[in-house]
């Protein structure tokens, strides 16, 4: 089962490997204590937006409009040949064994978690109800 979680929050009971699915490792955290404080055990930057997707995202507030947009982009992203080999190993791993997926992202409705929830769900992923 995947869990898509905050990276840096307590781990949930049985919540087995934590992927980072973001483009840069925590910072001011050594690498040895990635894992110790929750952030990831492993690291799949190739899951997080591209660099320029989130310059773009970062460089005005968010409107409705702007996060439907990025919504978007970040899918087109998704539908390279690397990321849906990623999405569907996932998806077939989710049902035999436990992990989650993260990002760092305090609200989730304007994080690339939440649209990466819905593809794994989409590409058959056990879940969470």
């Amino acid at each position: 089962m995947i869990r898509v979680v905050r990276l840096g929050s307590p781990r949930a009971t049985n919540e087995g490997l934590r992927l980072g699915t973001v483009r840069r490792p925590p910072r001011g955290v050594k690498k040895r204590d990635y894992a110790r404080l929750d952030y990831y055990d492993l690291w799949l930057p190739e899951l997080a937006p591209s660099a320029p997707l989130v310059a773009w995202a970062t460089a005005k507030p968010w409107t409705d409009a702007r996060w439907a947009q990025f919504a978007r982009r970040y899918r087109r992203d998704m539908r390279a040949p690397a990321a849906r080999r990623l999405l569907a190993l996932l998806a077939a791993l989710s049902s035999r064994t436990n992990f989650s997926v993260g990002c760092y992202c305090e609200d989730e409705s304007r994080c690339h978690r939440s649209v990466l929830r819905e593809l794994l769900a989409e590409a058959g992923a056990a879940m969470p109800q």
